[in-house]
Parts: C-alpha cells; structure tokens; sequence
C-alpha cells in the first residue's frame, strides 16, 4: 500500500507503532514478541528506549517503565541482528533550562501549527514546553516525525483520549509525515487488533458462556436473532457441535480463526463470511495478536436443535497457528 506522497509505512515503523500501541494499554504479555518482531525489522534498542521514554509523558511513569523492563528481559537473548543504534549523548539543553525551553516553544508550535500557549493552565504550559517537547524532544535517537508516529500509536490503544489523538495525528503531518501515512497508520493498528475500532457494539462481558471459553470474550445481542460477539486477543471458545442447525459466522472486525475437526484452520479477516454445517465439530477466536469480531446467527433450525460444548482448544492446538 503506497501513499500519494510517495511514503508509506516501512517494517520499521510498524515495529514502533506496535510496541508504543501495547505499551500504552499496558499489555506486557503482547509487547515481548512485539519488541523482538520491531528488533528484527530494524528498530534500534536504543529506538526502543527513547520511545518508551518518552510515552511516560503520555501513558505515565508505570507503564514506561514496565516496558522498559519488557525490553531489558528481552535483550537477555539478544540476537545478532539486533542493532544497538547511535550511541545515547546527554541533550545540551538539559543542561540550559532556557534553551529547553525555546526548543520547546518551537517544537510544540510546528506541530500546533500556530503559536500555543495553554493560559488556563500556566503550570502545564511551562510542563509542555520546557519538558515534553523541549527536554524530551531534544533527544536524537528519533526524528520529530518518528515521535509523532510513536504518540499516534500510543493514542490510538487508550480510551477517553479523542481530542488528543486527533491534535497528535495533525501534529505527525506537520512533523513531516503524508497525511495518507498517518491514515495508514491508523488503519494498520485497527486491522492488526492492536486497536479495536469497529461499529459494531462490543456489547457486555461474556459470562453465560465463560466457561466454554479460554480468555474473555464480550456478547452484544441485536436485532433478528444476530448476536456481536467480541474476542480479545487469544480468546477461543471450546470445540463443539451444532445439533440440527447451520451456524454463520460473519468477520466484522479484527483477525481470528476458524477451524473443523480434522481440517486445516481458516484465517478469518473483516469480510469473511463461513456457514457452518450442523453436527460439525469446530472452534472459533480471536489470533494471538488481535481482537476479533463477528456476527453469528442460526438457520436451518430443525426441532430439537442444541448446542454441545465439548473440549477446550488447548495451547498446544493454538500455539501452533
């Protein structure tokens, strides 16, 4: 996928943009295998450190540092192709508090687009300016550019933070990004699952039926007899059976899978659609690294139609995909 402007997104800002999005909802789980995919597509460690360094200004001083630590217990196997990057040098303007802060000033007002200054608020005025984006942006292992890539992500897997998301993902235009690049960006972390964006409601946590489920899951009953229902990552239900009844399944949202008895599992993307024969033994989920969405209803209904739960999808079973 190319952009007007000729850019679009490299392996290497995909590596950044998962680990910052998974950084950021704290999932430390997910972010080990994301650090070494980002490692061996050309993220520097010393990438990685400045990028979950600076996300503390945005998703706090916790998770920062968990992810610091998920990246130290990752590089207790480094690899050789796994690049240390320029050598780390203390910024000058930590040293000059007036020269962080015009650093400041002029970083925060090309990505603003305009002179900002927050008079409501003079403390984080002072804060934005002569920290965010003027100590923290002084640093030289990420371009402007890469940092906006970096914010967008990590934006992008919180809730309650629209108005900055959308200020940020301007900003990343203004700090040298194609405005078709950041709207690749946004829709890669969506089809991925590092993000859930979907029309469609997650509806209520799924506990009716958790015990045939290995991880959590979320239903969302609508009209006609359609249910929504919702996989987090690695989520699956048990195998089982549909006695005297098809079901269907309708992908909406996300990347899962979908697997008979005795056969070779089926990718499932937005779009896909799968009839499901009755008395045929099947599971279906969420991939490892995605949420899921889909729709499903019954048809083809005979008396005496059920549902037989049988065993779970073991790791062995899963790991495998």
């Amino acid at each position: 996928m190319s952009t007007l402007n000729g850019q679009t997104l490299s392996e290497r800002q995909k590596g950044l943009a998962a680990c910052a999005c998974l950084m950021a909802q704290g999932d430390l789980e997910r972010l080990e295998p994301a650090v070494r995919q980002a490692l061996d597509n050309g993220v520097t460690i010393n990438e990685l450190k400045e990028a979950f360094s600076q996300l503390y200004a945005y998703t706090g001083f916790p998770r920062s540092l968990n992810a610091l630590g998920v990246l130290s217990k990752v590089l207790e196997n480094r690899q050789q192709n796994w690049l240390e990057g320029k050598p780390w040098t203390r910024p000058a303007e930590w040293d000059d508090a007036r020269k962080a802060y015009e650093l400041g000033v002029n970083n925060q007002t090309q990505l603003s687009g305009r002179p900002f200054d927050y008079a409501f608020c003079p403390q984080d005025d002072y804060y934005l300016k002569s920290h965010l984006f003027g100590d923290i942006f002084a640093g030289d292992q990420l371009s402007a550019a890469d940092r906006e890539i970096v914010t967008v992500a990590a934006l992008s897997g919180l809730e309650g933070v629209s108005p900055q998301l959308a200020a940020h993902k301007q900003g990343a235009v203004n700090m040298g990004n194609a405005q078709e690049l950041v709207d690749e960006l946004c829709a890669w972390l969506d089809s991925e699952g590092y993000t859930l964006r979907s029309k469609w409601p997650k509806g209520e946590p799924n506990t009716g039926y958790a015990q045939y489920f290995i991880g959590n899951s979320y239903l969302a009953p609508m009209d006609g007899g359609v249910v929504n229902v919702t996989f987090e990552p690695r989520c699956r239900n048990n195998w089982h059976i549909h006695h005297k009844q098809v079901q269907v399944l309708i992908c909406v949202a996300g990347r899962g899978w979908y697997q008979e008895w005795g056969k070779e599992p089926q990718v499932m993307t937005p779009g896909t659609v799968i009839a499901i024969p009755a008395e045929v033994k099947h599971w279906h989920g969420a991939a490892k690294d995605s949420w899921f969405q889909h729709l499903t209803y019954h048809k083809d209904v005979q008396e005496g139609a059920s549902n037989e739960w049988l065993e779970a999808v073991t790791n062995e079973v899963y790991d495998k995909l």
